[in-house]
C-alpha cells in the first residue's frame, strides 16, 4: 500500500449537491456557485463530491472525473476535496480512487457495495478485500462509510474494528448506523483504539443527539443548505454550550423535519429545491428515477425555511 497523506477528516463538511441543467446534464456554473458558497461559510472544514447528494448513482465514471475536476479547480485551493468511491465492483472502486487521488483530493469516502447487500454481513473477508484493493490503489485517507445494519450493508462491530486494524488508510468513518446505543459505542470504541478513528456523524435527522455523544465532525448533505447552523451547532456542542447548542438546533429542526422525511429517498431533492427557494441554484432538476416535487411539498418546504429563519428569494423579494 502506498504511503497514506496525513490529512485526518474532522469538523463540518457538507456533501456537495449537483446542479443539472433541464436537459439532465451537468449544471458547471450553477455547481461552481455551490461550491463558493459553500467555501465561504466560516466553520465549514472541507467538502465531499460524488456521494448521496451529488446523486453519484446515477452518474457515469467519466461524469464523476468531470465533477472532480470541477471541484477541485473551483475551491481546492481553499479547502480539502473527499471524493465519493461509489461502485459495486472492487476493481471499479480501485479505478476510482487512483483516479481521485491522481485528480488532486485529500480523502476518500468508501461507500459499501451495493452487491454485497445479500449476505456480505456473514462474509468479512469481501469488505476486507474490498477496502485493501481501494488502499492499494491510491495514498489518500480513506472515510468508511457505515450503513445501517438492517438493509445488510452495514458493517458489525467485529468486521469494522477489523477492517481499522487492518486497513491503517481508514482514519474515519461516516457514521449512519441509525441506532442510538451503537453509534456511541463506535464513538467510544473508535476512540480508544491504539490509532484512534474519527467517528463523523451522518445522523442529521438528530445531529444534535449524536454530536453531543463526542462526533469530531460530521458529514451531511443538509449541509449544502445549512453549512452555517452545523458549524454553529458543532462549535456550541465542542465547547459544551448547551443553552446555544438547543437555540442552534431549534432552527435546525423544522429543516431536517422536512429534508427526512418520507420517502427518505427525496432528502436530497428537496434540498435542491431549497436551494432555489433561498435563490443559490436556478433550479432543482433531479435524475431519473426521481422526479421533481409536487408543488405542496415545495410550500412546505418554504414554510420550514421561514422557520428556520432562512429568508427565501420570494421573502426579499416581497
Amino acid at each position: 500500500m502506498p504511503r497514506v497523506r496525513d490529512y485526518a477528516p474532522s469538523g463540518v463538511i457538507p456533501a456537495c449537491l449537483l446542479p443539472f441543467d433541464e436537459t439532465f446534464a451537468i449544471d458547471a456554473p450553477a455547481y461552481r456557485k455551490h461550491l463558493r458558497d459553500l467555501a465561504g461559510v466560516r466553520g465549514v472544514t472541507a467538502v465531499t463530491t460524488n456521494a448521496h447528494a451529488s446523486e453519484v448513482h446515477a452518474l457515469s465514471l467519466e461524469e464523476q472525473a468531470q465533477v472532480l475536476d470541477l471541484t477541485l479547480d473551483e475551491i481546492g485551493d481553499r479547502l480539502p476535496v473527499i471524493a465519493g468511491v461509489y461502485a459495486d465492483g472492487s476493481l471499479t472502486a480501485a479505478r476510482i480512487a487512483a483516479m481521485a487521488a491522481r485528480g488532486g483530493a485529500s480523502a476518500l469516502l468508501v461507500f459499501p457495495p451495493n452487491s454485497m447487500a445479500m449476505g456480505g454481513q456473514l462474509r468479512p473477508e469481501m469488505a476486507l478485500a474490498h477496502f485493501k484493493r481501494i488502499a492499494d490503489a491510491s495514498d489518500l485517507p480513506i472515510i468508511l462509510f457505515q450503513y445501517p445494519m438492517g438493509g445488510g450493508l452495514g458493517y458489525p462491530l467485529e468486521t469494522l474494528l477489523q477492517l481499522l486494524e487492518e486497513v491503517p488508510s481508514i482514519r474515519a468513518i461516516k457514521d449512519w448506523c441509525n441506532d442510538g446505543m451503537l453509534h456511541e459505542r463506535h464513538i467510544r470504541t473508535l476512540a480508544t483504539l491504539s490509532r484512534p478513528v474519527t467517528v463523523l456523524s451522518t445522523h442529521s435527522a438528530w445531529l444534535m443527539s449524536s454530536l453531543v455523544l463526542g462526533c469530531g465532525g460530521l458529514l451531511s448533505g443538509a449541509g449544502s443548505v445549512i453549512a452555517d447552523l452545523q458549524v454553529a451547532l458543532f462549535e456550541a456542542v465542542q465547547a459544551k454550550d448547551l443553552a446555544r447548542a438547543e437555540a442552534v438546533n431549534d432552527r435546525i429542526y423544522p429543516l431536517v423535519q422536512a429534508f427526512y422525511a418520507p420517502p427518505f429517498l427525496d432528502m436530497h431533492n428537496r434540498m435542491k429545491e431549497a436551494l432555489v427557494l433561498l435563490g443559490r441554484i436556478p433550479r432543482a432538476v433531479v435524475r431519473p428515477p426521481l422526479m421533481k416535487l409536487p408543488a405542496a411539498e415545495i410550500a412546505r418546504l418554504k414554510e420550514a425555511l421561514a422557520a428556520a429563519k432562512l429568508g427565501t428569494a420570494f421573502d426579499r423579494a416581497a
